[in-house]
C-alpha cells in the first residue's frame, strides 16, 4: 500500500488518533506518539481520535439514554413509520413516529406496537400544534399521558399552549434527594426565537395556576415546574420539509445557541439547555457543519421518507429519488389553511402547490362556496375534487362529525369556514394519496420535502444509495454520521496548516457492514 492510500485509510479509521508531517508537498504517516518535532521546513498537524457517539453533545445522548447523537424527526400521516422507530431506536438512535393528521386509534395502535417491540428503548411521538383543532391536542395530550409516551416531538407550535404545558409538567415531584423529577421530555422544533424563547422558559404562571384550577397539577406541582423550561432541548428547524419558515441554518443555529446561553444563565437550570439542528441535514458535509457550530444533536426528516421503511408509498420514493434542489415549493398548509400558513412541498411531477394555492387565492377573494363564479367551481369540481362541492361537503361534514363536531357548528354558521373546510379536503387527502401511491391522484401527490433531499440525491448519485430500494434509513445515519466524523477529522488536520488533498476529505457512501467494521460496532447489539 503507498503513502497516501494508507494516510486515506488512517483519516477514516475514527477510533484511532492520527499524526501527519508535510514536507515540500510529501506527506508521512507518523507514530501517533512521536511528538518530535518536525524537520526545518515541514509541517506536523494531528488529529485525535474521533468517534461518532461524541460528535454532538455528550449529556445528550446520555439524557436520553441513546448511543448517536441522530434523531429521525416525525413526519405526518404515520410517514414517520413505526418501522422507522424501531429501527433507529435499535441502532443507538432516536425517532418519533408521525402521529400528526392521523386518528386517535391509529396513534393508539402504533404506541401499543412500538411499547412492546422496543421495550426499554427510547422512542418518541409527535405532538403538533393544532390551532384549527384545539380539542384533538388536547386528546393526543390524555392519549400520551394514559398510555406513558414519556417524549414527544413538538412542531409547528406557533405559541405556548396548555395542553403541551400539562403533558410537560404532568407528574413532576421530588426525589427522596430533593432533586426535581420531570417524567415527560419534550424536543421542540422552532424556526424563530419568540417561540424558542417561550419553551425554553419555565411554564408561564398563569397556565400553572390554570392547571392547578383543573385539578391536573397540585399547588406544590406548580412552584416545581416553575424551576424548569417548558422544553431542555430545541431543534433550530431550518429550511426543511413541512412547515417551515425556510431559515438558513448558518444563522438559525448560532442565533439559538445564543439564546440558549442567556435563558441558561437566567434561569440557572439544574440542567443545562441544549440546541440541535435540522432541516437541511442530509449529507455527511451539512452534518459536520450542524456539529461545528455548536449543535447537541442533528435531526434528519426529507431523507427518511426516501427510505423503504417510511410510511410513505414506492412511487413517492421514486419521485423524491430524483429531486434536485430547486425542486421545491411553498404551499399552502392544510392544517393552518385559514391562518394562510404554507408548507414546503416537493414540486417536480405533481401540481398539488398550485393547485392548492388555487384554493387558496379563491378563499381568500369569496366569502363562501354559493359565491364562486360558475366557470371557477366548474374547474375545481373538475380537475381537483371531481365531484360537486355539495358532495364533498357532506364527505367533509361526516369527517368532522366524528374527529371535531364543533367544526361542523362553526361551519353551519359560518360560510367561510365551510369554505376552508371543503378546501381543506383536498389539502388533507393529497397528502394520503400519495402514501397509498394511488395512480389516479399522481398530479395531485402532496410530498413533504425540503431541499435537503436534491442534496442527498446529488451526494449518493452513482452509488448504491442512488436506488431507493437500497435506502434504509439506519445505513443513511450511519453514512451521513460517519461522513460527517471524517470530514471533521481533515478539518482539524487542516486548521494546523496543512493543505490536504481534496481527494483525502471526499466521502462516499458505504455499506452498513464496511461502516461497522471502521467504527468497531455493530449496531444490533445495543440495549
Amino acid at each position: 500500500m503507498n503513502e497516501a492510500r494508507a494516510i486515506h485509510d488512517a483519516i477514516r479509521a475514527l477510533g484511532r488518533p492520527i499524526r501527519l508531517l508535510e514536507s515540500a508537498g510529501r506527506y508521512t504517516l507518523l507514530p501517533a506518539e512521536d511528538w518530535s518535532a518536525p524537520p526545518p521546513g515541514a509541517r506536523m498537524a494531528y488529529a485525535p481520535a474521533c468517534r461518532l457517539e461524541d460528535l454532538g453533545d455528550p449529556t445528550f445522548c446520555a439524557d436520553y439514554r441513546i448511543r448517536y447523537p441522530y434523531l429521525a424527526g416525525s413526519m405526518a400521516n404515520g410517514i414517520g413509520s413505526a418501522d422507522i422507530v424501531e429501527a433507529m431506536g435499535q441502532a443507538g438512535m432516536l425517532a418519533f413516529f408521525g402521529a400528526a393528521g392521523l386518528p386517535l386509534p391509529t396513534v393508539e395502535a402504533a404506541i401499543e406496537r412500538i411499547q412492546k417491540s422496543l421495550g426499554a428503548i427510547p422512542y418518541g411521538f409527535n405532538l403538533i400544534h393544532s390551532p384549527a383543532e384545539p380539542n384533538l391536542e388536547r386528546a393526543l395530550v390524555d392519549l400520551y399521558l394514559r398510555r406513558g409516551v414519556r417524549l414527544v416531538e413538538a412542531s409547528a407550535f406557533l405559541d405556548l399552549t396548555l395542553p403541551v404545558v400539562r403533558y410537560r409538567v404532568h407528574g413532576i415531584r421530588r426525589d427522596p434527594s430533593g432533586q426535581i423529577i420531570v417524567p415527560n421530555r419534550i424536543i421542540v422544533k422552532v424556526s424563530r426565537v419568540e417561540v424558542a424563547s417561550k419553551f425554553l422558559a419555565p411554564p408561564p404562571e398563569r397556565m400553572l395556576q390554570e392547571l392547578v384550577r383543573q385539578g391536573d397539577i397540585t399547588p406544590e406541582q406548580a412552584a416545581l415546574a416553575a424551576r424548569i423550561p417548558v422544553a431542555q432541548d430545541v431543534t433550530a428547524e431550518a429550511d426543511s420539509g413541512g412547515h417551515t419558515d425556510n431559515r438558513p441554518a448558518i444563522t438559525l443555529v448560532p442565533t439559538l445557541i445564543a439564546l440558549r446561553d442567556r435563558l441558561q444563565q437566567q434561569y440557572d437550570y439544574e440542567v443545562p439547555l441544549r440546541v440541535g439542528a435540522a432541516g437541511g441535514i442530509a449529507t455527511p458535509a451539512s452534518a459536520a457543519a450542524a456539529f461545528a457550530m455548536g449543535a447537541a444533536y442533528v435531526l434528519t426528516g426529507s431523507v427518511n421518507q426516501a427510505c423503504v421503511e417510511s410510511g410513505s408509498s414506492d412511487a413517492v420514493r421514486e419521485m423524491l429519488a430524483q429531486a434536485e434542489q430547486a425542486d421545491t415549493i411553498m404551499a399552502p398548509a392544510a392544517d393552518m389553511f385559514e391562518m394562510g400558513v404554507k408548507v414546503q412541498v416537493l414540486k417536480r411531477g405533481t401540481m398539488f402547490a398550485m393547485r392548492a394555492a388555487k384554493l387558496y387565492e379563491l378563499y381568500r377573494t369569496y366569502p363562501s362556496l354559493e359565491a364562486l363564479p360558475a366557470a371557477e367551481r366548474a374547474h375545481i369540481e373538475k380537475n381537483l375534487f371531481r365531484a360537486p362541492l355539495a358532495e364533498i361537503w357532506d364527505q367533509t361534514r361526516a369527517f368532522f362529525l366524528q374527529r371535531d363536531p364543533a367544526q361542523v357548528e362553526r361551519a353551519n354558521r359560518d360560510a367561510k369556514h365551510k369554505m376552508a373546510l371543503v378546501f381543506r379536503w383536498y389539502l388533507g387527502l393529497s397528502s394520503r394519496w400519495a402514501n397509498a401511491g394511488d395512480p389516479t391522484r399522481r398530479l395531485d401527490y402532496q410530498v413533504w420535502c425540503g431541499p435537503a433531499m436534491g442534496a442527498f440525491n446529488e451526494w449518493s448519485k452513482g452509488s448504491f444509495l442512488e436506488q431507493p430500494r437500497h435506502r434504509r434509513v439506519v445505513t443513511v445515519a450511519f453514512n451521513i454520521l460517519y461522513g460527517a466524523a471524517v470530514l471533521l477529522r481533515v478539518q482539524t488536520l487542516r486548521s494546523q496548516g496543512l493543505p490536504l488533498p481534496s481527494a483525502w476529505s471526499r466521502v462516499t457512501p458505504l455499506e452498513l457492514e464496511t461502516i461497522q467494521a471502521l467504527i468497531g460496532t455493530n449496531y444490533e447489539s445495543h440495549e
